[in-house]
């Protein structure tokens, strides 16, 4: 047997598997069709490690303090990382919320594991970073976490291979025959096709999950799920006090608007795609859409000609009925009877991968170590 554990994927998921695993003494291998890792999603992300407080009204309560805890983890284990930063939720006449709605969702956070909140006083409006103050009611401040998601998940990677993981970049899953002793699994590398066997295999394969579950026998029964694109762009300019999570007046979604790297990231959309993962780009009207929030509330307008950079993630989510908006986000763990060696990851939230890793791992607590 070559390895205990085989990871597809080399995105946030993939990394903390084979980073608990390895922390465990277990034998693990990652392969990954790119040549780098996080070249997916977990690159594409917001960058937030946070709670999820719009979740609270939808009613995800175990999600939100599951991820409340994970970032507390986080802001203790990678501190270079990972780090607390202010948001501002703005009020005016316009906006669906009233402040005491929103007063009350602070403090249910709060109450499960958040961090403290207040109201920005009038005075000190002017100095929310050009925020459009006409219609304004109230400014609540609070605290969740942001990080480069890229460097996080290369860090957690890099701390797996330290503890004996093996990472192969360039290797693309192609096919696998299970059986109860374990998987043989055929990829394709730099040097041709090469023969894994592995007691286990997580697919954290992101939006190719159904794609690599196609290639196993016995056949395994994927779920329906729906891919939803999430694009983000950069434009010029300067945020000093902090995050600030806004009201699209379109459609009342939630869009953030934050410092990136000495200029604005604005983001995000949910536009369903079907197509190659690999294609996935963003789209005139979402870079439409995230200019219009940005200008409706700050007074420095931003154009198609101010537009950095821009690029595209796809979330996976359970197919469902009304808008991925709404979705429940819980992670879903699947493992069909007929292959039960094999576990597959859909959907997950870069804030809970560590917990994501446990439920995963305590999956397999037969295998031999």
């Amino acid at each position: 047997m070559d390895c205990d554990i085989l990871v597809i994927g080399a995105g946030i998921h993939g990394a903390a598997v084979a980073h608990l695993a390895a922390r465990q003494g277990r034998s693990v291998e990652v392969v990954e069709q790119y040549s780098h890792a996080a070249e997916g999603t977990s690159s594409r992300s917001s960058k937030l490690i946070h709670g999820g407080l719009r979740y609270l009204e939808t009613g995800q309560l175990k999600l939100v303090r599951e991820c409340l805890h994970a970032q507390r983890a986080l802001l203790r284990e990678r501190p270079s990382l990972v780090k607390l930063t202010p948001f501002h939720i703005p009020v005016y006449t316009h906006t669906s919320r009233p402040a005491w709605k929103i007063g009350i969702g602070l403090w249910l956070y709060r109450l499960l594991g958040g961090h403290p909140f207040s109201r920005v006083p009038r005075n000190r409006w002017p100095e929310l970073d050009g925020l459009e103050t006409r219609g304004l009611r109230a400014v609540y401040r609070y605290y969740d976490a942001r990080t480069d998601d890229r460097a996080l998940t290369e860090a957690i990677l890099h701390d797996a291979r330290a503890l004996g993981a093996r990472i192969s970049f360039d290797t693309g899953f192609q096919r696998a025959e299970c059986d109860a002793g374990g998987c043989r699994v055929e990829c394709r590398g730099p040097d041709g096709i090469r023969i894994v066997n592995a007691r286990h295999v997580v697919n954290a394969a992101g939006p190719w999950v159904n794609r690599v579950l196609a290639g196993f026998t016995p056949s395994i029964r994927p779920l329906d799920i729906e891919l939803v694109q999430g694009t983000h762009i950069v434009v010029p300019g300067t945020l000093r006090q902090g995050i600030y999570y806004l009201e699209a007046p379109l459609d009342r979604r939630a869009v953030f608007v934050m410092p990136w790297q000495g200029n604005i990231m604005i983001g995000t959309t949910e536009t369903p795609y079907r197509g190659d993962p690999a294609d996935v780009h963003p789209l005139a009207g979402e870079i439409d859409y995230l200019l219009d929030v940005y200008n409706h509330y700050f007074s420095d307008r931003r154009g198609r000609d101010d537009v950095l950079d821009s690029f595209a993630g796809l979330r996976v989510l359970p197919a469902g009925e009304g808008r991925a908006f709404s979705r429940p986000r819980e992670t879903i763990l699947h493992q069909d009877p007929a292959c039960p060696a094999v576990l597959t990851i859909y959907g997950g939230k870069l804030t809970s991968h560590a917990p994501t890793a446990r439920q995963v791992l305590n999956n397999f607590n037969g295998v031999s170590r």
